[in-house]
């Protein structure tokens, strides 16, 4: 299963092992295109035997959709056009705000290091989403 951290200028990617168990942060795409976007995407999961993709999706605090949840639904009805594999979305809240502390507690800088928070959110609302699956 393929994670995506939507966001305006890169996406944070996860993947999980083969038996679906656990999660781990695997690479940020740059958010360019959709199309450039894509083709990365189809590469993914054509090397990486990915059966499903789960998109997060930015609730806020308050239960409420934001401009940013416009945008990741959007970007959702994309996939489901154009890729070949089943795609889901994902409650991501605080995902962000989780993975700054778990760099932190790593000893990670995370002021000029985007991307590893990126692809460390993915990861952590990945795992959850595994773990709310297998029970």
């Amino acid at each position: 299963i393929l994670a995506l951290d939507y966001g305006d200028k890169k996406i944070g990617v996860a993947i999980s092992d083969p038996m679906q168990i656990n999660a781990k942060p695997f690479k940020t795409l740059d958010n360019t295109t959709n199309k450039d976007v894509l083709i990365e995407l189809n590469q993914i999961i054509l090397e990486y035997d990915v059966e499903k993709v789960v998109v997060g999706l930015p609730i806020t605090l308050k239960n409420k959709y934001s401009i940013q949840t416009e945008k990741v639904n959007d970007f959702i009805e994309f996939l489901k056009n154009n890729i070949s594999v089943s795609v889901n979305s994902y409650d991501e809240r605080l995902s962000s705000k989780i993975a700054i502390q778990s760099l932190i507690e790593q000893g990670i800088k995370t002021g000029h290091n985007k991307k590893e928070i990126d692809k460390t959110a993915a990861a952590i609302f990945l795992q959850n989403y595994l773990d709310d699956k297998s029970k």
